[in-house]
């Protein structure tokens, strides 16, 4: 009887506690789930959790983490259920994609509410082997934390070494504002000054303090992403 009520607390602490853990997750943001769903992530953590208190803890009673462990593995299998027959319940259990740059451009208010910084997009374009945000049309964060990129049309890669056409690409790309900070370093390793970026940005009828972004490519083309201008894009849905 004994054995029967702690089986039935246990069961109880699993079923109350996974809703809390989910509710901590999707807080913290997908940088938190590495590249797992949140809900996988959510069931793969505490099983780690209960196996490893198990094994290290002779004192813990075996046949409740048993329990336990069967209870998180049906937790699951309802989990995903769940998650295919109610697009509600699936919206209230992971995150959605989100559009982060369109046409070259950061869509600064996305990155907000995905809470990602601009480095950390930066390294996944440089990890996609993309290293100028210009030939990019639209880059979605994913649930997951992943980032899908589409490249431009004429940017993706044709079999240009049998057209023996040279490399029209612009190469590395390197960022000299952020977040209307300017990059001063990466501008003195270019050889260009504070007012070679003022006039540029004149010309532009720009000011330092619109700029959320701004890169340099090896062509000396300059890639702008102000603060006021969003590109209309419709929302993503998994």
């Amino acid at each position: 009887m004994e054995l029967i009520k702690d089986l039935l607390v246990v069961l109880g602490r699993i079923y109350t506690i996974y809703p809390l853990l989910l509710a901590v997750t999707l807080f913290m943001g997908r940088r938190s789930v590495a590249e797992l769903p949140v809900f996988d992530y959510i069931i793969i953590l505490s099983l780690g959790s209960v196996i490893g208190a198990d094994i290290a803890d002779p004192h813990i009673e075996h046949i409740p983490t048993i329990f336990a462990i069967v209870a998180i593995g049906v937790l699951q299998k309802i989990g995903s259920v769940l998650l295919i027959k109610s697009r509600l319940i699936g919206k209230w259990m992971t995150f959605e994609p989100i559009i982060v740059i369109k046409d070259g451009q950061f869509l600064h208010k996305n990155l907000k509410k995905a809470r990602y910084p601009i480095d950390n997009i930066l390294q996944m374009l440089r990890e996609d082997q993309i290293f100028d945000i210009n030939t990019v049309d639209m880059a979605v964060l994913e649930p997951n934390g992943t980032l899908s990129v589409l490249k431009k049309m004429e940017k993706m890669t044709v079999t240009l070494e049998d057209l023996k056409l040279k490399r029209q690409d612009s190469g590395l790309s390197y960022a000299i504002i952020k977040e209307g900070r300017v990059q001063t370093i990466t501008l003195q390793k270019l050889n260009l000054t504070g007012k070679w970026l003022e006039n540029q940005l004149s010309e532009r009828e720009i000011l330092l303090d619109q700029v959320f972004f701004a890169s340099l490519n090896e062509q000396m083309s300059l890639n702008i992403t102000v603060y006021d201008k969003e590109i209309p894009v419709p929302p993503l849905y998994h």
